[in-house]
């Protein structure tokens, strides 16, 4: 079977490097360092002690990464740690992020997983462990690792019973790569019962190392300045909306009774999309200005209507200025986005019905006080705008919100626990 799956990689190969040539035209990062994803690499760096792989695929892997990252290098100071991605906003975002660790941290691109790129990989940076972040299953870089004894750990594992489906459907290519993996640190029980479904072995609950992501003192100074050139007005935060999502959004805000003066703060979770929701903003008169027009010393004109969020790595900025924040991904069904962030900036949540992807940490938040389901756009302008109109509510879901974000920290330090022992023996 992974034959097969090899064969079918090398067929699809100049599809694969033609499609990303296409997604170039909207994020050149996609036409750069393609030595990297095809497993070729220069002269072999200095050799370390100790070489960590952690593989974070996106922005919201990478993001999750972080806590575990900072321990990793603070528990071995001699170490280094190689981290990949698939995306361009990934390794943007690990290089914002990580900056300050400096030549402990190598990025790179993961290599496609035909077997030969992911054993080049392995032999030119010689990790001793390979940890995979949330629900990245590689068969052939899973199989190259066991061959040469690097032991996989899937760590911030979430599983959905939709994924579990998708998995047992694909036969044993998958179950061969989940019995190969050695440890898996899952998110809550329920992940860790249907990943023990697919044959791992050892499986221990660690809680979402997403609790433990502390907010940058330049995010909240960055928001504050942004507050600042907004003014006194109520800002409504729609975060990482998707595809389909933003007419839906805008269409219900144009209707809705909110107070006077409401900013609508919009920010795609893709890049590629900023210019077609400024378009949707165009296409229904909506006066609007862009954070990236925005020079320190400007402001959001009173007339300004929607503030279009086109800029990468300033989510917790964004969450720190606003009053209330959607969650996107959620009114269609996407399955939703992670809504911790919000809840540890103390930001009352508002989420759509479609949340598979962060089912129990959405019903937690709910049952908790610090978010609330809406059912469509129309539901959430009209929560929205009770929530504006009362200030004593808004501050009591906010603190309930970061009330439920604060109790659920230490995912990390249990992390560490089961990966420990394999990198002392």
């Amino acid at each position: 079977m992974r034959f097969l799956y090899t064969l079918a990689w090398w067929l699809a190969l100049p599809l694969v490097l033609a499609r990303l040539w296409l997604r170039g035209r909207q994020e050149p990062g996609y036409r750069q360092h393609w030595g990297e994803r095809l497993g070729l690499y220069g002269r072999r760096p200095a050799s370390s002690p100790l070489t960590i792989w952690l593989h974070a695929v996106s922005v919201g892997e990478t993001r999750a990464a972080e806590p575990l990252v900072d321990a990793l290098l603070a528990e071995w100071p001699d170490c280094r740690i190689v981290l990949t991605h698939m995306t361009p906003t990934g390794r943007a975002t690990g290089k914002a992020l990580f900056a300050r660790h400096g030549a402990r941290l190598v990025q790179s691109y993961l290599p496609y997983d035909t077997g030969a790129m992911p054993a080049r990989f392995i032999r030119h940076f010689a990790p001793r462990i390979c940890i995979l972040m949330e629900t990245e299953v590689w068969p052939n870089l899973i199989h190259q690792c066991r061959r040469h004894r690097v032991p996989v750990v899937l760590a911030n594992a979430r599983l959905s019973q939709r994924s579990l489906a998708k998995a047992r459907r694909l036969g044993k290519l998958i179950l061969e790569a989940a019995r190969a993996i050695t440890l898996v640190a899952a998110q809550t029980p329920d992940d860790a019962a249907r990943v023990r479904q697919l044959g791992v072995g050892d499986v221990v609950v660690t809680g979402s190392i997403k609790f433990d992501v502390l907010v940058p003192e330049a995010a909240l100074a960055t928001g504050a300045w942004l507050r600042s050139v907004v003014g006194q007005r109520p800002v409504l935060l729609c975060a990482s909306t998707r595809e389909g999502e933003e007419a839906l959004i805008l269409d219900a805000f144009v209707r809705a009774s909110l107070p006077d003066n409401t900013l609508l703060l919009i920010v795609p979770r893709h890049p590629q999309r900023f210019d077609e929701v400024a378009q949707l903003l165009a296409a229904r008169g909506l006066a609007a200005q862009r954070r990236s027009s925005l020079a320190q010393d400007a402001v959001v004109g009173p007339g300004t209507r929607v503030l279009l969020g086109d800029s990468m790595g300033e989510m917790f900025a964004y969450y720190a200025a606003c009053d209330c924040a959607f969650i996107g991904g959620s009114l269609l069904p996407l399955g939703g986005q992670n809504l911790i962030e919000a809840c540890a900036l103390g930001k009352p949540v508002l989420i759509g019905p479609h949340t598979f992807n962060f089912a129990l940490v959405t019903e937690q938040a709910i049952e908790a006080g610090g978010a609330a389901l809406v059912l469509d756009a129309e539901a959430l302008m009209a929560q929205a705008a009770g929530l504006l109109q009362d200030r004593a509510r808004l501050a009591a879901m906010g603190g309930k919100a970061l009330a439920f974000a604060s109790q659920h920290r230490g995912a990390t330090p249990r992390t560490m626990a089961a990966i420990r022992p394999l990198l002392i023996n």
